[in-house]
């Protein structure tokens, strides 16, 4: 048995969400915000049987795409202003970053 902790862009949510279903895997969802654009994430928890890890990682990458996106920085308060860009830059955003832990013992009560 594997624990599967995805965290994918919101704008990636409901279809991934949709694609869970179609496919019988049950998942929870999570609201959550990266740490590096402080933007919305969507964090995706399922357990799984170990043979069901290949399609449930092939049904995560076809429903959550990278994507290019113009951002503001965040301007540092009472930090260091030296590497601050006070311009929008553009970065790759969305994918998927997905944990797969082993399980000792499952319980549903």
């Amino acid at each position: 048995m594997k624990l599967v902790v995805a965290v994918v862009q919101d704008q990636d949510s409901n279809r991934l969400s949709n694609a869970l279903t179609k496919h019988n895997f049950r998942a929870t969802k999570l609201a959550s915000t990266g740490g590096f654009l402080r933007s919305g994430n969507t964090t995706f928890i399922v357990g799984t049987e170990d043979s069901s890890i290949p399609q449930l990682l092939d049904i995560i990458r076809d429903n959550c795409r990278s994507r290019e996106q113009l951002v503001s920085p965040i301007s540092p308060l009472g930090g260091n202003a030296d590497s601050y860009i006070p311009y929008p830059i553009e970065v790759e955003v969305g994918g998927a970053t997905v944990f797969v832990l082993p399980i000792e013992q499952f319980h549903h009560f």
